[in-house]
């Protein structure tokens, strides 16, 4: 048989405490725990979002701004693909094929929306998707539909691949569930913060030029 045999671990930790109303808890994995030239090459995508976001707003077609996005990173000398196929394979087989707005640097995946409301459960499960597919640490939803744009930015992480490479440095490693999303460093005023539920409380203001909040545009 071709399938891969699976190795179910009874002693896996419990999941997290459901929230409020029935929601579960999400936890963050702060950003310091991933390899630092991973999360600054992040931080220069969402750098390039924001000043796409901060010269188009919100309201164009999801092409519009990976257009945009891609003539910023451009500028800043991003090595990117874009469109990026995937092969989903179950045990040797190729089943089909999934794709990632961008694949950033051979490090890390970018999906683009722009459409209202929240990036909900099932674009993260996708995300994680990928990230599997290709083994792959972090991928980054962004959805410029939002009028500030942290409001629509959200890191998603594989807890397999982090427990991999964590086990091959250091030996023993956490186990990381699928709630985990990687958080900002609360000291860094300057970066975006994700949001990770929506019980959160409301995001600061969106850094413009010179470090100035930038006031929220109209709808």
């Amino acid at each position: 048989m071709h399938r891969r045999q699976h190795d179910y671990r009874g002693d896996r930790p419990s999941r997290a405490p459901r929230a409020p109303h029935g929601r579960h808890q999400r936890r963050g994995l702060p950003l310091s725990e991933l390899d630092p030239a991973l999360t600054d090459i992040s931080r220069r995508v969402i750098g390039c979002a924001i000043e796409v976001h901060k010269d188009l707003g919100s309201g164009y077609p999801a092409e519009i701004y990976a257009k945009a996005l891609q003539l910023e990173m451009n500028d800043e000398n991003i090595k990117y693909k874009a469109d990026h196929a995937i092969d989903v394979m179950f045990g040797d087989d190729k089943v089909g094929e999934v794709v990632a707005s961008l694949f950033v640097e051979d490090r890390f995946i970018v999906d683009l929306l722009a459409r209202p409301g929240d990036v909900g459960p099932g674009e993260r499960l996708a995300c994680r998707a990928k990230l599997r597919a290709m083994e792959l640490e972090l991928g980054l939803i962004i959805n410029f539909c939002e009028r500030r744009l942290k409001d629509g930015l959200v890191r998603v992480l594989n807890p397999d691949q982090i427990a991999a490479l964590q086990r091959n440095g250091e030996g023993d490693s956490p186990e990381y569930d699928e709630d985990y999303e990687a958080e900002d460093n609360p000291r860094d005023p300057h970066e975006p913060h994700d949001r990770h539920d929506d019980a959160d409380s409301g995001p600061a203001a969106e850094a413009g030029e010179g470090g100035a909040p930038e006031d929220p545009r109209p709808e």
